[in-house]
């Protein structure tokens, strides 16, 4: 399997990035840190138009009619920038609910917990709920859609990652089908791979953040990266983000041709690889930065932050291992 990106993917890749690079700078981002409201509308419509949502759509419908591996390709930058918003849940969404592909609709997504599992009495915790106009409830047996303004929700006052507003809500309802339990199977399997693909974008964006003051920072006369231990540490946030993105982009191509091998396992296996890249990275590039990582100043913390939702959200990542686990 080839994991160099072609001339059109690595197109879109650039296409996106520079999206993302003026329409979601950092400085913007961090200006709506902690409030309830951080989902531009005008942004979210011009991911929209940009065909973010709509990738996966075929033709006939509207769609750009790509693949799983291109919408890996667009969701690796989406996570590098720190996109904020339900964007995994409305990109999977897309194909299922009128009017998501084209930004009318901002859709959410969340588990129903197993009556007899081991988190069935747990709060149910839902992002950016205030900005939903659907939640989709993934469950064993289907799909379902309940109206968000219709839960009892709590706002969680200091949520983990101050980009993601969280709402602790109540029993959830049983909702309005809108698929079954194979349509439920391709959503988790999306959600592990393109949430897959944001966590690899958050390794790499840590990364490189490292790379880079490391190359800046000096200490007894030289930059910190020129000595053995940072050197090191910085060498292996770079495997582990490259061990992540070849596991994620293999799952993508094996959804888009099932003959080359099992989605469900390739798919776990992505989603557990990412997520434990990005939560190591996340934590690799605060300590390079030493002191000045722990400070609210120094950007490192959105990242891991970021990384430690995403993995709850497509695992968690023991979930995860257990499921590779039985797969294999």
């Amino acid at each position: 399997m080839d994991f160099e990106l072609s001339e059109d993917e690595t197109a879109l890749a650039d296409a996106i990035r520079s999206l993302c690079e003026g329409r979601f700078p950092l400085d913007r981002l961090r200006a709506a840190e902690g409030g309830a409201g951080v989902l531009d509308a005008e942004a979210w419509g011009e991911l929209a138009e940009a065909g973010v949502f709509s990738l996966q759509v075929p033709e006939a419908a509207g769609g750009v009619g790509l693949g799983m591996a291109a919408g890996a390709v667009v969701f690796e930058e989406l996570g590098r920038a720190l996109v904020p918003g339900p964007i995994l849940a409305s990109h999977v969404a897309a194909g299922i609910i009128e009017g998501v592909a084209e930004g009318k609709v901002v859709v959410g997504a969340v588990r129903r917990p197993e009556p007899s599992g081991p988190g069935a009495l747990a709060p149910v915790l839902v992002g950016h709920l205030s900005s939903l106009d659907v939640l989709v409830v993934v469950g064993a047996d289907g799909l379902s859609a309940v109206d968000p303004h219709e839960l009892g929700a709590v706002a969680i006052e200091r949520a983990l990652d101050p980009l993601t507003p969280l709402w602790r809500v109540g029993p959830l309802p049983v909702g309005r089908p809108v698929g079954g339990v194979e349509e439920a199977r391709a959503w988790r399997r999306a959600e592990s791979v393109l949430g897959g693909a944001l966590l690899v974008g958050l390794a790499e964006g840590t990364m490189e953040m490292a790379v880079a003051y490391a190359k800046q920072r000096e200490q007894f006369g030289k930059p910190i990266g020129s000595f053995q231990a940072v050197k090191h540490m910085c060498a292996d946030m770079l495997v582990a983000a490259e061990t992540a993105r070849a596991a994620v982009h293999a799952a993508a191509v094996t959804i888009d041709q099932p003959g080359v091998g099992d989605p469900d396992r390739a798919a776990a296996g992505a989603g557990l690889l990412a997520a434990e890249a990005a939560i190591r990275n996340g934590k690799t590039s605060i300590q390079v930065h030493g002191g000045m990582g722990f400070t609210w100043e120094v950007p490192a913390h959105l990242y891991l932050m970021r990384a430690w939702v995403l993995a709850q959200a497509i695992g968690p990542v023991d979930d995860l291992a257990e499921l590779v686990a039985e797969l294999y």
